[in-house]
């Protein structure tokens, strides 16, 4: 490693470290940016895009660590007071420490990582006194890679009894599966065994021996994401991924589970459609949960980054759409790599800016031969696209649908508990501004001035004023921009939202939902609805606190909303949302069996086995399937012949595998390899020649 800079956390990926010496504090200010200048009135106007938001779709409670990022022991400005005013300027409300990989190295009594760097003022105790000021809550990295249990225990004892700092959230080493179990190996693991069996069975030793001192503390244990490496892989052997390895053996004692993502891209337009790919990586993770016997831990997402324009406007873009989308897909915190991280390999952004390749916040006022960086400190454009998440809501403000009809806008919206709504608009057009039209369901403004907050590309600032609600906006190119309106008096309910549902009973075509009361007055009814994009689609009705809903697609899964009418007509919020699955009939006359049996993060392969289990023979067959992701196909079939239309695939049989007898009398095995771009779900529904399969 280069003087000054830390070990890696991951090969080819990013850098764990800024410079360890530091220069003097300047003033910081990034070129201004401009307002978008008006269309050519010879050229035609072009269509307004159509962004739709549901004020009836819950998609669940801002919490107070949702908005994280992460601190670093050898970052020598982790605890200085400009830091902090900049962070608690950006309302972060979770500081994990004491740094990636530095978190399998770092010993907390003597405040030491042997083999990297530790800058002076970083203990533990300082770091605390920034948390502290700045009003967050820590995400501590106990060490599992060169620790033990007994460390990570004195740690708790040290934190929450002698210092009673109340440190909730406990994360048992970071990137674990780059231990080199499977053959790159960037993490500290001194374990005999580094197989995910030994880390799971490890985890557990560390959760006994920390909440025997706290028992009110949170431990987190490590997981891959889906669709990333390594996920799918397995070591020479084993029969089983990390995940799958690790999930059933942390299930009931591990509190929560933490993922990373850094999706790359080979350019700023690739990297800026990845968070539509990251909902359905965190829905394969909550599945790979349930399968587990740990269904509904909480998930923690403790790095994040693009790797492609670190410090632009780009990589601002994509932060603020992913986090959000994170946050709507149920994980209770996000936290960006890092405050400062160094400059690397200089560049040039789409939009003419200089890019530093580093993946911190605030500049380290550090060079790159001749390239220099702004002066220390100075915010680098992810900084404020974070700042800008508290423009659109803030802890206990509800987030809630919204649908662009465009992949050049990104949209996301915010009831808030004072009533009003915030829509946040991120225009990705790099050149040109975008018209949004914006509709509302579930929500009346009142038609009063709306107030309108700004990061535009290559600026210092957000600017925020006041504007008329025509519904109409013009977004300027490369921009993120947050409208917030107000209701319309006598419009909403005084009942609260309903308590949060729960699947009770669920088959082939049918669910029942239970929930707690409303309160706040008397409910009319309770109405039961489908998230469908930013429509919500009506199920049932119920006068009692639960609800069955019949006729239901086999193999589906779905996200329901429970609302309180009152006897005005008016709904109240919309409760939590809940998933729900339906099986497949178990009385069919098929039966067919998935199974993956290989991964490479994009790439797997699996095999299918289709049994006729009814009374006649099936001379020649079809079996068609759906895969649930858009970024699932069929690269290559052995055993069958399979064709695609788009997510939907067909296998036919091969000369010697076309009968199916009776009774479950013989099967046909076929398998392929799938490519992903992002999550590959497992088809649920199967149909041989029309009829739907019992899937197993």
């Amino acid at each position: 490693m280069r003087p000054g800079i830390a070990i890696s956390s991951a090969p080819l990926r990013r850098r764990l470290a800024a410079c360890a010496s530091v220069v003097a504090l300047g003033a910081a200010l990034l070129a201004g940016g401009q307002a978008a200048s008006a269309d050519d009135p010879g050229t035609p106007a072009p269509q307004a895009v159509d962004v739709t938001v549901n004020a009836a779709e819950g998609q669940g409670t801002i919490p107070d660590t949702a908005y994280g990022l992460n601190s670093a022991v050898w970052d020598s400005q982790m605890n200085a007071p400009q830091v902090q005013d900049l962070l608690s300027a950006a309302n972060i409300g979770m500081l994990r420490y004491p740094g990636g990989s530095y978190g399998d190295i770092y010993h907390w009594v003597d405040n030491t990582a042997p083999g990297g760097y530790v800058a002076p003022g970083t203990d533990f105790d300082a770091f605390m006194g920034t948390a502290k000021k700045i009003g967050a809550q820590p995400m501590l990295i106990a060490n599992y890679g060169s620790g033990t249990p007994q460390e990570a225990a004195d740690w708790v004892r040290y934190a929450n009894v002698t210092k009673n700092y109340g440190a909730k959230f406990w994360e048992v080493g970071n990137e674990l599966y780059g231990n080199g179990h499977y053959g790159s190996g960037w993490e500290t693991d001194n374990h005999a065994d580094t197989s995910p069996t030994a880390y799971a069975n490890n985890v557990v030793s560390y959760v006994t021996a920390m909440k025997a001192v706290d028992p009110t503390i949170k431990v987190g244990a490590v997981l891959t994401l889906p669709g990333n490496w390594p996920d799918g892989v397995m070591a020479g052997g084993e029969t089983s991924d990390w995940n799958h390895t690790v999930i059933p053996l942390v299930a009931g004692k591990a509190d929560f589970v933490i993922v990373h993502w850094y999706p790359g891209g080979s350019d700023a337009a690739g990297m800026l459609n990845t968070p539509s790919q990251l909902a359905g990586e965190l829905a394969q993770l909550h599945d790979q949960l349930a399968e587990g016997g740990a269904a509904g831990m909480p998930v923690a997402l403790t790095e994040l980054n693009s790797n492609v324009f670190e410090t632009t406007q780009p990589n601002a873009l994509f932060g603020a759409d992913a986090y959000l989308t994170a946050l709507q897909s149920g994980v209770f915190t996000v936290d960006w790599w890092d405050t400062h991280n160094g400059p690397g390999t200089i560049s040039t952004a789409p939009d003419g800016a200089t890019d530093f390749n580093d993946y911190g916040i605030l500049s380290s006022g550090t060079c790159v031969g001749t390239v220099c960086e702004p002066p220390l400190n100075t915010p680098f454009a992810p900084y404020h696209a974070i700042s800008m998440l508290s423009h659109l809501g803030t802890p206990g403000d509800q987030l809630i649908a919204a649908a662009s009809g465009s992949q050049l806008v990104a949209a996301h919206a915010v009831h808030r508990k004072d009533g009003d709504l915030s829509v946040m608009l991120i225009n990705k057009d790099p050149a040109n501004p975008q018209t949004v039209a914006l509709h509302y369901a579930g929500f009346t403004a009142d038609g009063s001035a709306a107030t309108v907050d700004t990061f535009r590309d290559r600026a210092s600032a957000i600017d925020s004023t006041t504007a008329p609600d025509t519904g109409t906006w013009t977004l300027p190119p490369y921009s993120i921009t947050t409208v917030t309106v107000h209701p319309k008096s006598g419009t909403s309910s005084a009942l609260s939202a309903p308590g949060a549902p729960k699947v009770t009973a669920a088959g082939a075509t049918s669910a029942t939902v239970s929930w707690t009361p409303s309160s706040g007055g008397k409910a009319d009814r309770y109405e039961v609805y489908r998230q469908a994009g930013a429509n919500s689609e009506l199920l049932a009705t119920s006068t009692g606190t639960s609800a069955t809903v019949h006729n239901l697609p086999p193999g589906s899964t779905g996200t329901w909303n429970v609302l309180a009418r009152d006897a005005s007509g008016h709904l109240s919020r919309p409760s939590d949302p809940v998933t729900v699955r339906t099986g497949t009939p178990q009385d069919a006359t098929c039966k067919v069996s998935y199974d993956l049996t290989a991964g490479w993060g994009n790439g797997f392969n699996a095999n299918v086995t289709v049994t006729n289990t009814g009374p006649a023979t099936i001379n020649g067959w079809t079996l068609a399937f759906t895969f649930p992701s858009s970024g699932e196909s069929v690269s290559g079939f052995w055993n069958a012949n399979l064709s695609s239309d788009g997510s939907h695939v067909t296998a036919t049989p091969v000369d010697w595998n076309a009968t199916l007898a009776p009774n479950g009398g013989n099967s046909a095995t076929f398998g392929f390899t799938g490519a992903n771009n992002g999550a590959y779900q497992p088809p649920t529904v199967f149909t041989l020649n029309g009829t739907v399969c019992t899937t197993v």
